[in-house]
């Protein structure tokens, strides 16, 4: 007779999100003195399928591949002092397939790719595990936030799914869908803001709304 597994066991309620140090990273306790009103005081990437091509479940460095237009995007916000990082699911630790050496490994090759980046936010909950940092769950936003000393309300979240914008949403940031092939077209319907690709991205978040303040 078959029988249903027994509920896997989850600690993940009491268990925050990791906060990754790569040896070397860019931190700061408060946004830059005189930066405009309009410009975000960070800007969080998700990372699989929106900085770097989505390798499912990828614990190896070799594979990790940037996204087009990913350098020139970060590039334009680390020009204006604008804090970059990054916050990722990373579902795969929870199913046994990754451990955090494997996760900090990729992390480090996508650094050395794109970075620095001033904090990596990383859930390794699974979907059951019913955690508070899972995306579209607001935990990695705002441990991020807390990290860099900036307000949610001005930070921004890239992503190319539906629970990157849930998340900035949920966290009180700006979220900005970049679609991918994956990304269902409810999510995007769903979104309040989208762009082509990365850089479209960022120019959106650093350009002065509109008098009247529809984009």
């Amino acid at each position: 007779m078959h029988t249903s597994p027994a509920p896997r066991a989850t600690t993940a309620a009491a268990d925050g999100p990791w906060l990754l140090d790569l040896g070397a990273p860019v931190r700061r306790t408060a946004p830059p003195e005189g930066l405009p009103e309009h410009l975000p005081e960070a800007v969080l990437f998700d990372r699989d399928g929106t900085l770097v091509e989505d390798v499912p479940y990828n614990g190896d460095p070799a594979l990790v591949t940037p996204m087009p237009r990913a350098r020139a995007a970060l590039d334009v916000l680390r020009g204006l002092g604008i804090a970059v990082g990054v916050v990722s699911n990373q579902s795969g630790v929870a199913r046994g397939l990754l451990d955090r050496e494997r996760v900090e490994a990729v992390a480090r090759r996508v650094d050395a790719l794109l970075g620095p980046f001033a904090v990596w936010a990383v859930c390794p909950h699974g979907p059951d595990d019913l955690c508070a940092c899972r995306k579209p769950a607001p935990g990695l936003v705002l441990a991020a936030c807390a990290r860099l000393g900036v307000d949610p309300r001005r930070t921004a979240v890239v992503g190319d799914i539906g629970a990157d914008t849930g998340a900035a949403r949920a966290a009180g940031a700006r979220g900005v869908l970049v679609p991918t092939p994956v990304t269902l077209p409810e999510e995007v319907a769903g979104a309040e803001e989208t762009a082509p690709d990365l850089l479209a991205a960022v120019h959106l978040l650093v350009t002065p709304a509109p008098a009247g303040g529809d984009r």
